[in-house]
């Protein structure tokens, strides 16, 4: 219940301050406070999820247990990719927590390239765990973090739904390339943690305009289930086949219905007189 009070009086914070609000009439200030409360305790407990797996993850890597750090690399990720657009917003922290080599002038050998994708690096490509413990617990500081300065953060509700959009357009820019998780290969985990984000800041929202945008809404669930067909074909017991196991015609064929996805996405904000 404090986590719902709390979340609620961010919102009404939020909504009494200088920020841009909805200028439609249909749709009040009062109308916000809901879904954002909710998307709120929504990220609450994904970082909740997200604090737990880092720390089996990262014991693992300390313990030196290679088969146990591999197998909980990908689902560890899953939290923190359906919740992204909230923690880019610390851009300190995710450029520590999720940056990649491309992102450092040394690559790989760069002494800033830290988080996960270092971890994968060394696990996946390397093969090993030796000299990880410190990126482990680094990983696992930042994540604290993360959780901590979510807790105090009032959602701005045009970046909340904003993030739907954002999320897809990640999942074009580096998931379909592959390029995200280049060591591991585990892009699908991530590919439907960030469809399974933006799904639900969609459907929060949705209640607030849906009878005004049916055919909006028709054309977004038939984009989401086609792209959730595609990725059912790749799902074993325990999560994803690899990424290099995708067909390139099951790889075009997810082109089309997430960019599509990200482009009518893009435009929630306006519907909701949120730009």
């Amino acid at each position: 219940m404090k986590r719902i009070l709390s979340a609620i009086a961010g919102v009404w914070v939020l909504l009494g301050g200088a920020i841009c609000l909805p200028a439609n009439a249909a749709i009040s200030p009062l109308d916000l406070v809901n879904p954002v409360a909710d998307y709120k305790i929504y990220v609450s407990e994904k970082l909740d999820v997200l604090v737990r797996d880092t720390k089996t993850f990262t014991d693992a890597i300390k313990a030196g247990d290679l088969a146990a750090a591999k197998k909980q690399y990908a689902p560890t990720r899953v939290s923190y990719e359906t919740i992204e657009p909230i923690a880019e917003l610390f851009s300190d922290l995710d450029s520590t927590i999720d940056s990649r080599a491309d992102d450092h002038e040394k690559r790989e050998a760069d002494p800033g390239f830290i988080g996960f994708h270092r971890l994968e690096y060394g696990l996946f490509a390397k093969n090993s765990t030796n000299g990880l413990g410190p990126i482990a617990d680094k990983l696992m500081a930042d994540i604290l973090d993360l959780r901590k300065r979510v807790a105090g953060l009032a959602f701005p509700p045009e970046r909340v739904v904003g993030g739907a959009a954002a999320l897809l357009e990640e999942v074009a820019a580096t998931k379909v390339s592959g390029e995200e998780d280049r060591y591991s290969h585990t892009d699908l985990w991530d590919f439907q943690a960030n469809i399974d984000g933006a799904k639900k800041i969609v459907d929060l929202f949705r209640p607030l305009i849906e009878g005004e945008n049916e055919g909006f809404f028709k054309k977004v669930d038939a984009n989401f289930a086609t792209v959730d067909r595609i990725l059912a074909k790749y799902k074993t017991p325990d999560g994803f086949k690899a990424y290099d196991s995708v067909t390139d015609r099951d790889r075009v064929a997810l082109i089309g219905p997430v960019n599509t996805l990200a482009e009518d996405l893009s435009d929630l904000r306006g519907l909701l007189d949120l730009n």
